[in-house]
């Protein structure tokens, strides 16, 4: 009896110590940092992983919103057959091509050619940072709303400017089937003007002065110091601006959900306001996965394309 106690006394110690072993302080502290990250964690799984994955098991799918879960059918590729014979799809996707052609370029160019003056010309720096800023902090509804009023068609600041410069029948703009896209994307490149001069004026002040003072003393032009100096060392910022702004491109829909309602007569729908009509007017939210997974697909390639290119011309 004595022995089977010892025995046991032993074995109990064993089991402790390599307990104790085991749960070691790094071991210890990785269980708090796990334990702390388990919220995070699962909101994430929650709320991204779980709708990512739901709508792409969606879009192969046929459910009407209303008819509840219950109502889900299985259809395979018949939502993204569907979609390529979409002509209102089609249509978005041109006006969304069309607005990253005009709005990237044009917006970067815009915001490069105003960083530079602002951080080498102009004397009151932060006022203009300030003033670029206010439009992209400002409310939508409240930009599309003072934009709303300059582009009327008889009574808008803008069209009585074209006016008394002889024009007798400018642009009805918001209200033109073939101006509407062009305000949007006009209003769009002033709004997001700001937030990309502050980007590219914090890229230039990293810059290093040596760098002009000896351009300076080699008799170099301001254009050519922009050229062999400013666009390489600015290379990660504006590759930087590019992807965001590409990305933000596409997800263009709170100035055409307010100003414009994808009309007049689909000129200006956008692939996303295309995914709310089906999803959240339509109640055909299988469809609409299948619109923004299309969505997902030419986002993620420009990107990746934009990203390569430029590693390319950094290296």
């Amino acid at each position: 009896m004595r022995m089977l106690a010892k025995g046991r006394s032993e074995a109990s110690t064993t089991a402790l110590q390599t307990r104790r072993k085991y749960w070691n302080n790094d071991r210890r502290e990785s269980l708090a940092a796990w334990l702390f990250l388990a919220p995070e964690i699962v909101g994430i799984v929650l709320l991204s992983v779980f709708p990512i994955l739901f709508s792409l098991y969606l879009s192969f799918c046929d459910w009407n919103l209303v008819g509840g879960l219950g109502s889900i059918k299985w259809t395979g590729l018949e939502n993204y057959r569907l979609l390529l014979e979409d002509n209102k799809v089609l249509m978005a996707l041109k006006n969304n091509m069309t607005y990253t052609l005009f709005v990237v370029p044009i917006g970067i160019f815009l915001a490069l050619l105003l960083s530079v003056v602002i951080h080498s010309r102009v004397h009151g720096k932060d006022y203009f940072k300030v003033a670029f800023f206010v439009p992209y902090i400002s409310s939508i509804v409240a930009l599309g709303s003072v934009w709303s009023a300059l582009f009327h068609p008889s009574q808008g600041p803008i069209n009585r400017f074209l006016m008394n410069l002889g024009i007798t029948e400018p642009p009805k703009w918001l209200a033109d089937t073939h101006y509407s896209l062009t305000a949007i994307i006009i209003i769009a490149i002033w709004a997001a003007l700001g937030y990309q001069i502050i980007i590219f004026i914090a890229g230039l002040s990293n810059i290093p002065e040596e760098l002009y003072e000896a351009a300076n003393i080699d008799g170099a032009s301001p254009i050519q110091q922009f050229r062999a100096i400013t666009l390489p060392m600015l290379g990660p910022t504006l590759s930087f601006l590019i992807i965001t702004t590409l990305m933000s491109s596409f997800k263009v829909f709170d100035l055409i959900a307010f100003l414009t309602d994808g009309g007049p007569n689909e000129s200006s729908t956008v692939l996303v306001y295309r995914i709310y009509e089906e999803g959240f007017r339509n109640f055909r939210m299988g469809y609409a996965s299948a619109i923004s997974w299309l969505l997902f697909l030419i986002v993620g390639v420009l990107t990746l394309l934009t990203w390569k290119f430029q590693r390319q011309k950094n290296n």
